[in-house]
């Protein structure tokens, strides 16, 4: 089974909002991109593009990418417009091209982008991994953000669309095997 690591959203305009306990997730996301590459397995980010006065407006300051996890060369980044990370992007063509069928998913945010490229990518055919210690958002009228994080890491764990499905990790839990 080969696998990708999907980092999504980690932009200016969400981690500088603040989001919840971005240090730590910061933190969770470089190991995992360092363990990754030093197994040769693909990392590919995905970057939302918003309107015109949304803080992830595309060409501004918020729509790029923290450099505190930054691509290097040759690493993909998708564009989207959408929640879904799959919706009108050329992901699943990267992924299908490169053989990918496993994903480990990290990023921002929770209720959002994170939740709806856990399901889509199993309707897909692709099992997923949530990094669940490796995921954060923005605290809302109704919840705190602690509490969508760990609401979704619940709700996720185990989620399935017949043969594929969700499981939720924590970053230190994460292997990468060299795959040639």
């Amino acid at each position: 089974m080969k696998t990708a690591l999907l980092v999504i959203d980690v932009q200016v305009g969400i981690i500088d909002y603040p989001a919840y306990d971005t240090v730590r997730i910061l933190t969770n996301i470089n190991g995992l991109l360092n363990s990754a590459r030093a197994a040769k397995i693909p990392v590919i980010y995905v970057r939302h593009g918003g309107e015109k006065g949304d803080p992830l407006e595309t060409n501004t300051a918020g729509w790029q990418i923290d450099q505190r996890i930054a691509p290097i060369a040759g690493e993909p980044i998708v564009d989207k417009r959408s929640c879904s990370s799959f919706y009108e992007t050329p992901l699943q063509s990267i992924l299908s091209e490169s053989g990918i069928s496993r994903l480990i998913v990290t990023g921002c945010q929770t209720e959002f982008c994170i939740d709806t490229a856990c399901r889509h990518a199993t309707t897909l055919g692709y099992d997923v991994t949530l990094v669940g210690d490796g995921h954060t958002t923005i605290d809302n009228d109704l919840l705190k953000a602690a509490q969508i994080i760990a609401h979704h890491n619940q709700l996720l764990n185990g989620f399935n669309s017949g043969r594929n499905s969700v499981a939720v990790k924590p970053a230190n839990q994460i292997v990468f095997s060299l795959e040639l």
